[in-house]
């Protein structure tokens, strides 16, 4: 009865912690959630006064349709602000977050039996919307000793011959891991050269640290030619339910992704545009303040684990932290496991985000100081670090 492809896809991996979570909590356990990648902080009183406003507007509530004229705007200006890139109004399209978009660019590009080469490890729909559009996967290791990048000669040529769509992401989910402007030119030098497009995920622009500055791809000479880059709202203004994105780039892909969408939504809900203009063309120091607490963050779980035995590297980027397991654990889920029935801690396992995510976890930074001192204790006290 169900479809063939829906038979290859399982829960989601933060579906099943979270229903361990609530299992435990109602056998009176207390629980520190670091899964899901859900900004604790609320947005700012700004950002919710522009929302009540619009929403007090009742004309606010027809169908959208298309995007506002001023919303296409507002992401051009940013994005030559930010990047310097220049964009034209036909290389703009909002999404209703960027997790739908990737499963909406697919089914625009890609035929059954076609290739996508897909980062590994990766954030789950970066695989999951090619599958659904029928598309053979060839996986491209992220390692370690690669600092995290895509290795492009390691693609083989005739993979890369056969391939139609290459998935890029830095700042990088689940690795923390960031790119520099090199990485991006040898990036569309080897779409042009086998004809690939390219879809660069930048959700985590902003959260770059140690005084880096997060880029986009398009700021590369032939980036459009190739590719088209996604960027969201979510994360950066604490505004993820507002599901606020766009994708930028590429004429073809960018009207591809306007024709499917005529067909299968109406468009983004009008407060909400009219808060991602007021946002993207306003002051910034909101983008500033959630960027200053991640990093921040960052650094005081990894000095407490380290004081407790448990050495981490600090994240580049974004908004987690990218932790090798203890060495004396060989899985990733196992230890997962232990850490939450032994310590009321909750991280995501490496080996879901694939193959090459085995020995490490994912903690994202949404729990405050003081969560996170209540975490280290409650893992030292466990013993599960211990040999």
């Amino acid at each position: 009865m169900i479809a063939d492809k829906m038979q290859q896809l399982s829960s989601a991996i933060f579906s099943e912690l979270n229903e361990q979570k609530k299992a435990l909590m109602k056998a009176g356990r207390s629980m520190i959630d670091f899964s899901i990648g859900t900004p604790d902080s609320p947005p700012s009183d700004r950002v919710m006064k522009l929302l009540s406003e619009a929403t007090g507007d009742p004309l606010n509530y027809r169908y959208a349709i298309s995007d506002t004229q001023e919303l296409i705007d507002a992401v051009c200006h940013w994005y030559h602000q930010r990047y310097q890139v220049t964009l034209e109004t036909d290389e703009v399209i909002s999404l209703l977050g960027s997790q739908s978009g990737f499963t909406e660019l697919a089914l625009c590009l890609i035929n059954p039996g076609d290739i996508v080469l897909v980062p590994s490890p990766s954030y789950p729909i970066f695989t999951i919307g090619p599958h659904l559009a029928g598309a053979l996967l060839h996986k491209m290791p992220l390692l370690k000793e690669n600092d995290y990048l895509i290795d492009f000669e390691a693609i083989p040529k005739d993979v890369a011959i056969a391939a139609k769509l290459m998935i890029v992401s830095y700042p990088n989910n689940p690795t923390a891991a960031t790119a520099n402007p090199e990485f991006y030119k040898a990036l569309v030098a080897f779409a042009k050269r086998y004809n690939i497009m390219v879809l660069h995920d930048n959700a985590y622009s902003e959260l770059l640290f140690d005084g880096q500055r997060g880029e986009s791809f398009l700021s590369i000479p032939g980036a459009k030619e190739v590719g088209i880059e996604f960027n969201s709202l979510s994360k950066t203004y604490s505004i993820p339910g507002c599901r606020t994105a766009f994708a930028v780039g590429n004429k073809e892909m960018v009207s591809a992704l306007k024709t499917l969408k005529s067909h299968v939504d109406y468009g983004m809900f009008l407060p909400f545009q009219k808060v991602a203009v007021s946002l993207l063309t306003g002051p910034q120091d909101e983008v500033k303040f959630i960027h200053d607490l991640y990093e921040t963050r960052g650094q005081f779980l990894i000095q407490g684990l380290k004081e407790i035995g448990w050495n981490i590297p600090l994240p580049k980027g974004s908004m987690f932290v990218w932790a090798p397991i203890p060495r004396h654990y060989t899985s990733s889920m196992n230890f997962t496991q232990d850490l939450m029935h032994q310590a009321g801690v909750v991280v995501v396992p490496g080996i879901s985000f694939g193959e090459e995510g085995e020995g490490y976890v994912r903690i994202a930074l949404v729990q405050n100081e003081e969560a996170m001192a209540k975490a280290i204790k409650q893992i030292q006290a466990s013993g599960i670090l211990n040999t």
